[in-house]
């Protein structure tokens, strides 16, 4: 019976990890429509090459850095170590996880790689049509490999948080809040694309290159945050764990769908026409407002969520672009850094072993730690590599000046 189970739940977090890898597609099927068709292949090459980077990393340092079984600073500091050696070769304490496991070691690496790869790629969309490849990977590096492995370890490798009372199911913290606020710190140094601001402050569209592609990124994305969620009870083998996984479905479902319609509305109200591009970030935001507590609402409450999170992406979006002037071409930062503080924030709520206090902790740590790090890194990457297209290379488009491969040539 114990192998049945542990068969079970190996399988169930495989299953779930594909699911989240293929978020990897929607990524880039989402930032590939909203970008402008000058950019497109270049947002592609971003999005291949920060996955495999993620995975690299998180093999090399990452996994270990997240779950140490050890630390340099207990509950801050993780030890440092390699997963390089993983094999079936190895027992499950020679490389990290200290604590009992219900599934292989390899599953449940491949289970939380693919969750340090939507981090990152929650960077590629904020910083499309001006920053160069390069320096773009070398960040990618430093995140993945280093600082995302650090507060994730905060939160779900035994540290300060989860000891603390945080309550962070799925991410919308640690993973969400963490690539945005990464993406602020580089729009911070990068500033915004070559005209997107007039001199009295105004602003011009930049229309993205393909609506359908760019909803159909956000369809993958809908269905890859069931394994998202789901995964995330990383049991499924008992009566419990299968019916606290079906909620989990449930809401991620219903506050996706609430999102949508709350975008929706608001862009109804305030412009007399329904923003398509606005309901595809209600639905992500709906998304990343229920993943902090999945399990815990009813799916009414689910609805709802949804709902506020669809509303508050859409008046975020515009706050950071029109009032803060931060360029974000696909509304990356609103829609994981906003309603991912929204979703954490939101978890006492239905939860009421949750503390509020801890929540806005885990929000400052994560937020605080993430941003002046990432700050910190792409200013050294700055000093030795421009991370900027000149204005020449973003007219005419990075497709031909960092790829050689036009999307679309021809309609030049």
């Amino acid at each position: 019976m114990d192998e049945i189970k542990f068969s079970l739940d190996t399988f169930y977090a495989l299953m779930s990890g594909a699911l989240v890898m293929w978020m990897a597609a929607g990524f880039t099927m989402l930032e590939a429509g909203l970008v402008q068709k000058k950019d497109v292949s270049e947002i592609v090459t971003k999005n291949l090459g920060l996955y495999s980077i993620a995975c690299i990393m998180y093999l090399t340092c990452g996994f270990v850095l997240m779950y140490p079984g050890g630390a340099i600073i207990d509950g801050i500091i993780p030890a440092i170590g390699t997963s390089l050696g993983l094999s079936t070769s190895l027992p499950n304490e020679e490389i990290g996880m200290p604590y009992g496991m219900d599934y292989s070691q390899q599953a449940d690496f491949f289970f939380q790689v693919v969750f340090v790869a939507t981090a990152m790629s929650i960077v590629s969309g904020a910083v499309a049509g001006r920053m160069k490849l390069l320096p773009f990977f070398i960040f990618a590096i430093v995140l993945t490999g280093f600082i995302y492995p650090v507060q994730g370890y905060w939160n779900w490798g035994g540290g300060f948080l989860s000891s603390g009372g945080y309550s962070d199911y799925a991410g919308s913290g640690t993973v969400h809040l963490c690539g945005a606020a990464a993406a602020l710190a580089i729009v911070t140094v990068l500033g915004p694309r070559m005209g997107k601001y007039n001199a009295d402050g105004t602003t011009n569209a930049m229309p993205g290159s393909n609506i359908p592609i760019a909803a159909l990124g956000a369809w993958i994305l809908w269905l890859g945050w069931f394994g998202f969620n789901g995964g995330s009870e990383l049991v499924v083998s008992s009566e419990a764990s299968a019916v606290a996984v079906s909620q989990v479905f449930l809401n991620t479902n219903m506050a996706a769908a609430g999102g949508v319609v709350g975008a929706l509305i608001l862009s109804l109200i305030m412009t007399g026409k329904m923003d398509v591009t606005m309901a595809i970030n209600g639905a992500i935001a709906g998304l990343v407002g229920i993943t902090a507590g999945p399990s815990a609402p009813s799916g009414g409450a689910a609805v709802l969520i949804g709902l506020l999170a669809g509303l508050l992406v859409y008046v975020s979006i515009l706050y950071f672009e029109k009032k803060l002037k931060i360029d974000d071409p696909v509304g990356a930062i609103s829609a994981h850094g906003i309603v991912g503080i929204f979703g954490v924030m939101v978890v006492p709520f239905t939860n009421g072993d949750a503390s509020f206090l801890w929540q806005l902790y885990g929000v400052i740590a994560i937020a605080g730690f993430t941003y002046v790090a990432s700050l910190i890194a792409i200013y050294v990457i700055n000093m030795f590599l421009s991370i900027r297209a000149t204005d020449e290379e973003q007219m005419a488009g990075l497709d031909s000046t960092e790829v050689g491969v036009e999307a679309y040539p021809e309609f030049d």
